[in-house]
């Protein structure tokens, strides 16, 4: 099979075609003809980062996380899935996990779904990753109808899709982003849009929470960014980070009696622990999907799988909007 694999970490040249043999089928596993893949940050640091990231496979590596295809095959042991099924999930590319940018995969059953029937296969293969960790998030602190929810980079992978979920939750939903692009899609969205560059988080928090905070903050900027969502949390607040690798001082969180969820979602794949969690939040997701209340937006560029290359860079670039899509 036809396959884009990396012998050394560093830039997006790194990524060279390749011949590889089918993989075979595994108890409990399907084999899945894959159509398109997604790009996430995280599979940019892995391609530069490498064995700086206690999640990177050894080289050489098959990177790529999220997937759409058909099943192919059926391992023992397995009867909510067979041949011909149209399924999608995140399911590799890190640790001892082989990933998508190849034309077949072997995948854990816990760790995939049924394709939502009104979605394309690039929309599906977009749509896990992110969505996973928005619905984590967003269950984890509790989101609930009538709340007052901050949604941090409302125009990207992970926020774009929280901010569909919490509307769908019943929440009123605010999000930043930053110029009139990112902005118009955050009100596409649903959402009440702040301009981060323009407006302080105390305007911002006068402005639309009369001083009080917001009920629920997700940051899917994370790092520096965690002191905002701190000021912007209302007393006994919520706080959902994807990115918590920050040093930083606690006490605002003290006094505002916060609680600070940390959503790592790769954790049933690095450790195969609670992986049908995964599974049962994806069919979720696509009840959710197919009944309206969440679409994956995709970036205007498309790119096949010998482009995986340009299709980091893209991403890296910060000039897309939505998530950058890999034809298989």
């Amino acid at each position: 099979m036809k396959a884009m694999i990396i012998r050394a970490y560093g830039g997006p040249d790194v990524f060279e075609l390749t011949d590889l043999p089918k993989p075979e089928v595994q108890p409990g596993h399907v084999l899945v003809r894959l159509n398109a893949t997604s790009v996430n940050t995280v599979d940019t640091m892995i391609r530069q980062m490498g064995n700086d990231l206690p999640l990177s496979p050894e080289l050489p590596a098959l990177l790529g996380m999220d997937f759409a295809g058909t099943i192919d095959a059926v391992g023992e042991g397995i009867s909510d899935f067979k041949i011909g099924d149209e399924v999608y999930g995140c399911a590799g590319g890190l640790a001892d996990l082989p990933g998508t940018l190849a034309e077949y995969m072997v995948a854990d059953v816990r760790l995939i779904a049924h394709k939502p029937d009104n979605l394309s296969m690039r929309e599906a293969a977009a749509l896990p990753l992110v969505g996973i960790t928005a619905y984590e998030g967003l269950t984890r602190a509790g989101t609930s109808a009538g709340q007052k929810v901050l949604v941090h980079g409302g125009s990207g992978g992970v926020g774009h899709i929280a901010v569909q979920l919490a509307r769908h939750l019943g929440a009123d939903v605010f999000a930043t982003g930053g110029g009139d692009k990112q902005l118009a899609l955050i009100e596409r969205l649903g959402a009440t849009g702040i301009d981060y560059k323009t407006e302080s988080v105390a305007d911002y928090v006068t402005q639309h929470t009369q001083g009080a905070g917001f009920d629920v903050v997700l940051d899917s900027v994370g790092g520096a960014n965690m002191a905002n969502s701190f000021e912007a949390a209302a007393l006994n607040g919520q706080i959902a980070s994807t990115v918590a690798m920050v040093e930083m001082d606690l006490s605002v969180a003290h006094f505002k009696g916060l609680s600070l969820h940390v959503v790592f979602m790769l954790i049933p794949m690095l450790h195969n622990v609670g992986r049908e969690n995964h599974g049962d939040i994806l069919k979720k997701l696509a009840s959710i999907v197919e009944a309206g209340g969440v679409k994956p937006v995709l970036d205007e560029q498309r790119f096949s799988l010998t482009d995986i290359g340009q299709a980091h860079a893209r991403l890296s670039s910060g000039e897309g909007m939505g998530k950058v899509v890999v034809d298989i």
